[in-house]
């Protein structure tokens, strides 16, 4: 190694019963106490005494945890290993030469070479990556099971039916003059193939879409050919706060809907995938249904696909009927999912093949203005929710053009504020707009939930939200928390006071630690309640004393404070939580450039999350690194999506 390191004995990151390579890397923080020892210990396992070998099981180990599904053996060594604990720069390790190492990694007894099906080995060698046996299996079962979906005969469909359904429903109304009804096109999509997605940004239609597809199915004759039943649909997200929110979502939709359709839509509801699939407890990851036995539903929504890991695409692909719709619905630009892979995003910028049987299918509907889609991916682009600075910001982030994104935030515009401040310092400057808008909506929450007000409290709650990527540290959640909490004491004294976490509550003290606007988070899915992991709530007062209110659909939920197990204050919470919510305002603390959490879709995400306003307080150094840092999830999916005759 090129550098000395002063390593700290108690360091817990350190392996000191580590040898060769193994500790080498782990002493340069590239390599964690758990990589090392699964490396270790499967090695031993299976006679491995190769330190090159070994090192490359480590790393594969620690691509996973860091949510990639696999590593390139001849590109590893340069690749930006993102976190806090890397001591030394990369090219100063004793990286082994790459053919040589390859080599020695296709001759171990641990790992199975490309398409042999002899199992049992810990790592698998396919297209020249290296996967850990399980992400290789489920990163196949994906492609197979999706090609296999695009390579069967299109649905049987009404055309003429489907033709004056598509007008019924898609007018164009609101469309600025000449661009085209993408809408109506990824609906169209969704009804002539068997897998479609329906892509695109906060605000661009995809629920109204979806609505639309269902009513479009649902008018279509004899789409279940079994005498007496109805087409069977299911809508699911991968939380139970996404489930939530795309069943409210879908309903208000569907009252837009002619009368008609709007009755034969009906009433629908949502569940998590793990309730969809009949999660069994102590299975490791197996469900109720599965390939020997099928989910019984016709057509199947799921919402927010950007949050599903790959093992659980993998399980909903194996369950679903052949001869089922799916619908898969999301964001290809937001956060992945917190478990390895970034499905969306690799279907969704997938090359594929031509799709002759759609080209045909969309030029009967008038709709072969352009080619069809690869894969069924429809991406909305027409933003109904915001517009102006916002919407140019979203899109400089999205493009990866940092210059134009860095004039966005100096512009000036009404709606999007940028604070350049040293957030490091105890007391930085240029706060005084977010403090102002902490101030409005806690007192805007507060009067209202102090009169009885439920939605004015719920309202107030939701005109502000600040985010933060870190948890802990001076750019996290707990250091901003409390100083949005110190304002609010400040500034309007003891009913923002609550009262010490995990202390006895005698009568008065409840008063004090439910106070009226006090703002809730919930930390755990409560299914007998209603209420999901990253809801949020308010304290209301009532006749019968506090209350905690939730928006849910038409009706909020209100819930005695004392039925909630696991809830905290929420002045502040991370850009993951707030994914798949919307606020008026949205104030962002962003990390240093040095963050292992800053990148382009952590910025995306948290600027989308507003409608009316976007406040951003860093630094241009940490704005133009996080444009231009991807998170650059390692999968073989996106190159190996076609079919098997073109080469996969």
């Amino acid at each position: 190694m090129t550098e000395t390191m002063i390593l700290d004995p108690a360091d817990p990151n350190l392996v000191f019963g580590a040898t060769g390579l193994l500790q080498t890397f782990n002493a340069a923080g590239v390599l964690g106490p758990a990589d090392v020892h699964a490396a270790t210990a499967i090695a031993r396992l299976a006679g491995e005494a190769d330190d090159r070998v070994r090192l490359a099981l480590a790393l594969t180990v620690r691509a996973v945890r860091a949510g990639s599904v696999c590593i390139d053996l001849a590109e590893v060594h340069t690749t930006s290993f993102d976190t806090s604990e890397v001591r030394i720069d990369l090219a100063g390790l004793p990286w082994p030469e790459p053919a040589a190492w390859l080599e020695a990694v296709r001759a171990s007894p641990m790992v199975a070479d490309g398409h042999d099906h002899e199992g049992g080995r810990p790592l698998r060698l396919a297209h020249g990556l290296l996967y850990l046996e399980r992400y290789w299996l489920q990163e196949e079962e994906v492609r197979t099971e999706w090609l296999s979906r695009e390579e069967r005969n299109p649905p049987e469909l009404d055309r003429d039916r489907l033709t004056g359904a598509l007008d019924r429903l898609f007018t164009g109304e609101g469309l600025p003059a000449g661009e085209p009804d993408q809408q109506r096109r990824a609906a169209a999509v969704a009804a002539l193939r068997w897998v479609s997605v329906i892509a695109g940004g906060p605000g661009t239609g995809k629920t109204t879409t979806v609505a639309r597809v269902l009513a479009l199915l649902l008018d279509q004759p004899g789409l279940d050919h079994r005498p007496g039943r109805g087409l069977r649909i299911a809508l699911a997200a991968p939380t139970g706060k996404a489930a939530a929110r795309l069943e409210e979502a879908v309903r208000e939709a569907a009252d837009q809907l002619p009368a008609a359709d709007r009755d034969r839509l009906g009433e629908l509801s949502a569940s998590t995938l793990h309730r969809l699939l009949g999660w069994l407890p102590g299975s490791r990851g197996r469900f109720r249904y599965h390939r020997g036995n099928h989910l019984p539903y016709d057509v199947i929504v799921v919402d927010e696909t950007s949050m599903v890991s790959l093992t659980l695409m993998a399980r909903l692909l194996e369950a679903v009927r052949p001869d089922a719709r799916l619908v898969f619905v999301g964001d290809p630009d937001q956060l992945s999912s917190v478990e390895a892979g970034a499905v969306l995003a690799d279907i969704a910028t997938a090359p594929g093949p031509d799709d002759t049987a759609l080209d045909r299918g969309l030029a009967a509907l008038g709709l072969d203005s352009e080619p069809a889609p690869p894969h069924g991916v429809v991406r909305l682009s027409h933003t109904w929710r915001y517009g102006g600075a916002i919407e140019t910001l979203a899109r400089a982030i999205r493009d990866s053009d940092a210059d134009a994104a860095i004039d966005v935030l100096r512009s000036g515009a009404e709606d999007v504020i940028f604070v350049e401040s040293d957030l490091d310092r105890a007391d930085p400057a240029g706060l005084e707009p977010l403090r102002e808008r902490v101030l409005t909506a806690g007192r805007t929450s507060h009067d209202a939930a102090a009169a009885g007000d439920v939605e004015g409290a719920l309202r107030g709650l939701d005109q502000h939200r600040l985010l933060c990527a870190h948890r802990q540290g001076p750019y996290g959640v707990a250091r901003w928390g409390a100083e949005a909490e110190h304002w609010l004491i400040e500034a309007y004294g003891s009913w923002a006071v609550p009262a010490a976490p995990g202390s006895p509550v005698s009568g008065r003290d409840r008063t004090a630690e439910w106070y009226p606007g006090r703002p809730l988070l919930i930390t755990a899915n409560d299914y007998e309640l209603g209420l999901y992991n990253g809801d949020t709530g308010v304290v209301v007062a009532t006749e019968h004393g506090p209350r905690a209110a939730f928006a849910r659909g038409a009706e909020p939920t209100v819930v005695s404070p004392v039925r909630l197990d696991a809830v905290q204050t929420v002045h502040a919470m991370t850009v993951h939580r707030a994914q798949g919510s919307q606020f008026g305002c949205v104030s962002f603390i962003v990390p240093p450039p040095d963050s292992p959490l800053l990148t382009r879709e952590l910025l995306y995400t948290a600027v989308t999350r507003a409608t009316d306003r976007v406040q951003v307080f860093g630094t241009v150094d940490a704005i133009r690194r996080a444009v231009l840092h991807p998170a650059n999830r390692a999968s073989g999916l996106r190159p190996r999506l076609r079919p098997a005759s073109s080469g996969s």
